[in-house]
């Protein structure tokens, strides 16, 4: 187990997350996202548990005290930005839960953007409307 602070980088979507990760000093590790708490910054139940999955995963939710920022996009790519760095700091300070984390899917970048728009086209792929006559 490392002992100084050990950073990675999360991602999804357009959105950016770098992660800080170092040894609880109290009983309860604290999650802080770009100076607020995690709970303050994603106020979705969902967004929140999307980000504590890997550490109930690995029951590392007392263990660690992580420090993010993150940066572009929505809160949604952002709470999935987090999740991956995570995930990926967690590794870097036990490399024995990278099977854990992987088995779970958190290490794998989910590389689903927007599609562009297309020219002659409202969206992606939404066409004009048809007319016969």
């Amino acid at each position: 187990m490392a002992l100084k602070p050990v950073y990675a980088t999360g991602r999804r979507k357009t959105s950016t997350a770098r992660v800080f990760i170092k040894a609880a000093k109290g009983e309860e590790g604290k999650i802080v996202v770009n100076r607020r708490t995690f709970t303050d910054y994603f106020p979705r139940p969902t967004q929140q548990m999307i980000i504590r999955q890997p550490l109930e995963l690995t029951e590392r939710l007392a263990s660690y005290d992580f420090t993010v920022t993150v940066a572009g996009g929505g809160l949604a790519g952002q709470s999935g930005a987090v999740l991956h760095g995570i995930s990926r700091a967690l590794i870097k300070m036990e490399p024995d839960l990278r099977a854990v984390l992987k088995k779970g899917g958190f290490l794998t970048r989910d590389a689903r953007k927007v599609e562009r728009k297309k020219p002659g086209r409202h969206k992606a792929r939404k066409r004009p409307q048809f007319s016969k006559r």
